[in-house]
């Protein structure tokens, strides 16, 4: 039995769509006011196990706030709302998301699954706490993936009590789930989501952990709608861009390696990409190679009060590095100003332990030599012992962004060498490598014929009266496939 069925059965469980600024910045929209879906009431459960059947792919899950309600609401005012909350405790909003097209935005069956809604461990009287004091953590196997409180809400938890009590009774026992910050993402089988939500001022006033191990069960059965995502599907579970219709191949990052950055450069500008070059900025390790797929962060020029709203906690900075993914580059747009670290020791580490191919920022590092012993690829316009909130504010993760006079969108490519980083296409990656090995090989014989006396008259570029010579030169430098006989 859970904590709220130990006090009263519950008659509603009502869920908040969109109501962090963190998470509204991560969505790229924040709404007026707060909208809502019902959780079927037989989801609720405590510390356990969800399933997660056989044939889906994306069980997400919501650290959140939930208000239980304490005393009936009808028709109360905002400055009200609070006092009819009669206890808060941690909840996770689990959802099934191969099945949201199935239900066009009413969650039925998305949200509403058995053990979907876990609450608890531990009630927390509305008396010890304030409505903006309060705190809510996610741990995905002990790695803290969300980390916000209640200041950072669009809409207090009054006003949601008030909007819904305009049309309904508010029940004692009545659930409100008051949404989800940034950092909600994607649970496997095998892995344990765990949530605490506590006063912020004050760790001992807490739910304590709510502890859900997420198990795989059998196959949904066959009537039905089917499970079915697709890219965006992935991308709002997962919190970041997900594109499978393109990968970066170890096959493409291999050959990439071998292919110098300035005769890729050469192959784009032919194709009319001018202004793919990330400027101004040079590698704290000389030597490296970088390649990847770009994730983005975006920094603001400072503005107190916009640094006191955005700038602290698990802004989105924070939020970027520990969604980075294996292989990925981490590029930061600071509008060149490099009077301001945009970045440390402990983060560039962090990234590097999560997997990130390496980090681009157009504003300073600080800590210079403590990041390049880290060991991963960064680039940076210099060195500044100042934090970021000395010029930047970090504002949005995830979006569109110039660094370094370039354009950069999320899954672009990026391949760096000691003349700078550059930002390729996706769709245009393959014809431009294959390109840029043509005309190494040409290049290559090219300095081999320089070496030997000839003069570069028509051989650079290769002119007519060589090509035969170099098409000799290939042909002897390609391996031939050995003739098989029959016994």
């Amino acid at each position: 039995m859970n904590a709220i069925s130990e006090k009263i059965r519950p008659g509603k469980v009502v869920a908040v769509h969109l109501s962090y600024r963190s998470r509204a910045d991560q969505r790229g929209r924040t709404p007026a006011h707060p909208s809502y879906f019902l959780k079927a009431p037989s989801s609720l459960t405590g510390p356990g196990e969800v399933t997660r059947p056989a044939g889906t792919e994306l069980l997400g899950f919501e650290g959140e706030i939930a208000v239980v309600i304490g005393t009936a609401a009808r028709d109360v005012s905002p400055a009200d709302g609070w006092s009819h909350v009669g206890w808060v405790t941690a909840s996770n909003d689990l959802g099934l998301h191969d099945l949201r097209y199935a239900d066009k935005g009413s969650n039925v069956r998305s949200k509403s699954g058995d053990g979907f809604t876990p609450v608890g461990p531990a009630l927390i009287p509305a008396s010890q706490v304030r409505q903006d004091g309060l705190r809510v953590r996610t741990w995905l196997d002990g790695e803290l993936v969300q980390d916000d409180t209640s200041a950072g809400m669009l809409f207090t938890i009054g006003e949601m009590v008030a909007d819904l009590s305009r049309f309904m009774t508010l029940e004692p026992g009545d659930v409100i789930l008051t949404g989800t910050p940034a950092g909600a993402s994607v649970a496997q089988p095998g892995q344990r989501i765990a949530v605490e939500v506590s006063a912020a001022d004050d760790p001992a006033v807490t739910s304590g952990r709510l502890e859900t191990l997420v198990v795989e069960g059998p196959e949904l059965a066959p009537w039905g709608n089917p499970p079915k995502v697709d890219d965006a599907q992935r991308s709002d579970a997962w919190g970041h861009p997900v594109t499978t219709g393109f990968e970066l191949t170890d096959d493409l990052r291999a050959r990439l390696e071998k292919v110098a950055v300035a005769t890729l450069s050469v192959q784009l500008r032919k194709r009319g990409f001018d202004h793919v070059s990330i400027d101004g900025v040079r590698p704290l390790l000389p030597g490296t190679k970088l390649i990847g797929r770009a994730r983005t962060l975006l920094y603001l020029p400072y503005r107190k009060d916009l640094f006191d709203a955005r700038g602290n906690g698990f802004n989105a900075q924070k939020r970027a590095i520990e969604s980075v993914q294996p292989g990925e580059v981490l590029v930061m747009s600071a509008r060149g100003d490099s009077s301001a670290g945009t970045l440390g020791d402990i983060l560039a580490l962090r990234a590097k332990v999560r997997g990130a191919a390496g980090i681009i920022t157009d504003g300073a590092v600080r800590d210079h030599a403590p990041v390049r012993e880290v060991g991963m690829p960064v680039y940076s316009s210099g060195a500044h012992p100042a934090v970021l909130g000395r010029r930047h504010v970090p504002w949005a993760t995830d979006v569109d962004i110039a660094c370094g006079g370039a354009t950069v969108r999320v899954g672009d490519v990026i391949v760096a060498d000691d003349d700078g980083p550059i930002v390729i296409p996706p769709h245009l990656l393959v014809e431009v490598l294959e390109a840029a090995e043509a005309q190494e090989e040409e290049e290559s014989f090219i300095a081999e014929m320089v070496a030997g006396g000839e003069g570069i008259e028509g051989l650079y570029p290769i002119g007519t009266a060589w090509r035969d010579r170099f098409e000799a030169w290939r042909s002897a430098r390609t391996p031939q496939s050995t003739p098989t006989t029959n016994p």
